[in-house]
Parts: structure tokens; C-alpha cells; sequence
């Protein structure tokens, strides 16, 4: 795989950039601009994402940054007495972690795999460098943290106003935007550590969207059976948040999903 990378990188930098159509998967790696995008593909080595893969402990040194090409990583606050929720995602659409772009190599959150995958790793004292010595390239990883932070902002709302079908709906098409089709590994046991409530509750409020005929669930997998229902079940806060990252990204589209796609 390394050796694959090599040859793709080395291809990419022979050829005239007006002929380069190369896409690393990534949205937020696809969007920067070719002369950022020349130095920061020569630090990026392939890994792969497995399922419950530890990507950060809390008070470690956060050596890496990480632009999923396929996968989701879920960032989790985990409180002193072990009850733990899902405080932000990060797929396709972006990196992690908005700590290292702002210079803090210590966060205190967990991050974990919880959709397997692949991602582009780089060490995050070189991007720091590279944003540093590019202002654009700086000012456009600045608006994807503060599209994070609106992200978490109004996650934080829909916990404390929405009923939990709803956030569960809304929970649903975030992972479903990340994952690489309508069907995609996931435990009520899970979902309930990402929305922070206890198993009874999600199990309530996925046999509600079930009924409709909107998901289904059997041995530990999730299946999407009608988005657009889902999406009406949902709150407002699905919505808003996907009109923050276009707003300040410029994507149209679902975030971490390509225009067009299901």
C-alpha cells in the first residue's frame, strides 16, 4: 500500500498541473489549493482505520492528524465516573483533530473508529508548519474548525431541546453521510454511548423510526431505508449544520458525501 502511495505521489508530481484530476477521497484535502496540496501529499502515508481502533487517549501526545478517506471517527468525552458521549464525528468531509491545527497536542477527548475505513496520516506539527507558511491554505483550515465548532455548538442544542427520535434521526444521517452506502455496521449499545443516553432509550427510539419503515436493524448492522423520511424525522439541527459547512466551506452536497451522491 505504501508503495502504491509512492507511485501515486510521484506520478502526480510529474505531471503538468493543469492535467492533474488526481482525488484523494478526502473533501477537505480535495478542496486546498495545488501549491498547498504539492507539499502536504509528500507527508502522507495510508493507514488503515479498523472498527473500535483507539486514534487518541486523552492526555497523550497527539503526534498525527488524520484526513479519513473512508471510515468514521468519533471524538468522545468520557466522564470520572465512566459514562461517556459523542461529542463530534469526523469522516470524509475533514480531519482530525481541530486541536492539532490549533496548536494544542494534548486534547482531552478520546477518538475512536467506529466505522472502518482508510485515512491519510500526516504528523501534525508539519501541517501546523505548512498552514503557517501558506495563509490561504491556513485561513481555509481555520474556517473548517470554526464549521466544527457551529457543528458542536448545535449538537449541544439538539440534546437539551429535541426529543431522542429525533436526535437518533439526526445522528443516523450524519453517520450515513460517512459511511460507504446505505447499510454499515452499528450496535444500539454504540449508538447509545455516541448520543449519551441509556440502551432502553435508543432502542425506543429506533423501533419508532423502524416502524415507519425508515431503518432497519438485524445482528449488528444499520440500513437506511428511506432517507428522505429520515430526514423528516430529524430536527432542524441536521439541516443547519450541513448550511455551516457550505457557508464556510463552500460545499454543496452532504458533508462528507459528494455532490449527487445517495
Amino acid at each position: 500500500m505504501r508503495s502504491r502511495l509512492n507511485g501515486f505521489m510521484r506520478e502526480a508530481r510529474m505531471a503538468p498541473r493543469s492535467q492533474r484530476t488526481d482525488k484523494f477521497g478526502n473533501r477537505l484535502l480535495d478542496a486546498m489549493a495545488p501549491k498547498a496540496l504539492d507539499r502536504i501529499r509528500r507527508h502522507l502515508e495510508t493507514v488503515v482505520l479498523e472498527v473500535n481502533q483507539a486514534i487518541h487517549q486523552p492526555g497523550e501526545i497527539a503526534k498525527d492528524v488524520f484526513f479519513p478517506t473512508q471510515g468514521l471517527i468519533s471524538i468522545v468525552t468520557t466522564m470520572s465516573d465512566g459514562a461517556s458521549v459523542e461529542i463530534g464525528m469526523v469522516g470524509k468531509e475533514g480531519v482530525f483533530s481541530v486541536s492539532a491545527i490549533l496548536g494544542d497536542d494534548r486534547p482531552p477527548q478520546n477518538a475512536m473508529v467506529q466505522l472502518p475505513g482508510r485515512a491519510f496520516r500526516m504528523p501534525s506539527q508539519l501541517l501546523r508548519q505548512e498552514a503557517q507558511a501558506d495563509t490561504a491554505l491556513q485561513a481555509q483550515l481555520l474556517r473548517y474548525v470554526q464549521a466544527k465548532l457551529s457543528m458542536a455548538g448545535q449538537a449541544a442544542a439538539c440534546n437539551r431541546l429535541h426529543t431522542l427520535e429525533q436526535r437518533c434521526a439526526r445522528w443516523l444521517l450524519s453517520a450515513h453521510d460517512r459511511a460507504e452506502g446505505d447499510s454499515f455496521p452499528m450496535t444500539h449499545e454504540f449508538m447509545s454511548m455516541m448520543l449519551g443516553v441509556r440502551r432502553a432509550g435508543v432502542t425506543v427510539a429506533a423501533q419508532g423510526l423502524q416502524s415507519r419503515a425508515l431503518i432497519t436493524y438485524h445482528r449488528g448492522t444499520m440500513s437506511i431505508l428511506d432517507r428522505e423520511g429520515l430526514e423528516a424525522s430529524s430536527c432542524e439541527c441536521y439541516h443547519a449544520i450541513q448550511a455551516e459547512f457550505s457557508r464556510l466551506l463552500g460545499w454543496e452536497g452532504r458533508t462528507g458525501r459528494a455532490p449527487g451522491t445517495r
